[in-house]
């Protein structure tokens, strides 16, 4: 992946927030990657460190812009949320709507977000409340060293689906899902609209790199290894993938991503069409 003269994001942060809210969050994880392995290791649905109340004990500091000398994975993470700025904003547009644009949260080891505590291990998330998307960056790491998902657009690929949350916050998909895991019977039908929900967000990270590759908005030039890269990354957090790697056997039922197979080609048909008609996974869920 190079980049060419791309332009910087503003629309970043750092620091613990002061938080507040308390409410759903979406996408703890790369795509969900380590709130998967907290579910498959303690049944515990990974949300829920998202929304049990603040920590007393935590800094509660006023966000603050980022300043002084930057890493080169935050000027990456700053061109990355410039190029979803621009491709989201024409998209928007052409419909006749208005994109707002997220916040990119850096912290530290932990959190006050908008949607409760968290801490590093709960992954990169997004949160409704306050529109904000929240990443420890040292999460890059075990992406490469724990999970087998190395490369620059596998990084990429980590903040895009977060702001595909974002976009499903704006058209009001979000809520809609919300509302309906609320009233479902069982655990298995509110994991089918949980895996929908990610699905579609993989879409939207692939609509995002079609743009971007397509038009080069904001500089930026692919390759095959990149595509690889971030399909790799699909397939290393899959449901089924993670809980065979974990020792247990397959349970679809308990899926709250979605397996490899699905997140693969939901972000390789976002790629490859970059047509937002063809992203309703939960048509094609039966939902």
């Amino acid at each position: 992946m190079q980049w060419f003269g791309g332009r910087e994001s503003d629309n970043v942060e750092e620091g613990s927030s002061s938080g507040g809210g308390r409410g759903f969050a979406f996408g703890g994880g790369i795509l969900g990657l380590i709130g998967v392995v907290i579910y498959i290791f303690t049944g515990i649905n990974p949300s829920g460190l998202l929304n049990g109340g603040s920590n007393n004990n935590s800094q509660q500091q006023v966000n603050a812009p980022v300043t002084g000398p930057e890493s080169a994975e935050k000027k990456q993470a700053r061109l990355v949320l410039a190029g979803t700025e621009e491709v989201w904003d024409s998209l928007f547009t052409a419909r006749g709507k208005t994109y707002e644009k997220p916040i990119l949260h850096f912290f530290t080891g932990q959190v006050d977000a908008g949607c409760g505590f968290a801490t590093s291990a709960t992954g990169p998330f997004y949160c409704p409340q306050d529109r904000k998307v929240y990443i420890d960056l040292d999460f890059y790491d075990e992406l490469k060293n724990r999970f087998g998902a190395p490369g620059e657009f596998a990084q990429a690929y980590v903040i895009a689906h977060e702001v595909g949350h974002h976009v499903q916050n704006l058209l009001g998909t979000s809520q809609k899902v919300e509302n309906a895991e609320s009233q479902a019977g069982s655990d298995a039908e509110r994991n089918r609209y949980s895996v929908a929900l990610e699905l579609q967000a993989d879409f939207y990270a692939g609509v995002w790199a079609h743009y971007e590759n397509l038009y080069h908005q904001n500089g930026l030039v692919l390759n095959s290894s990149d595509i690889a890269s971030a399909l790799n990354a699909a397939k290393q957090i899959g449901d089924d993938h993670l809980q065979q790697q974990a020792g247990g056997s397959v349970e679809p039922d308990s899926f709250t991503h979605g397996s490899s197979q699905q997140r693969m080609y939901w972000f390789k048909k976002g790629f490859d069409t970059g047509d937002l008609t063809q992203g309703n996974t939960f048509k094609e869920m039966g939902l």
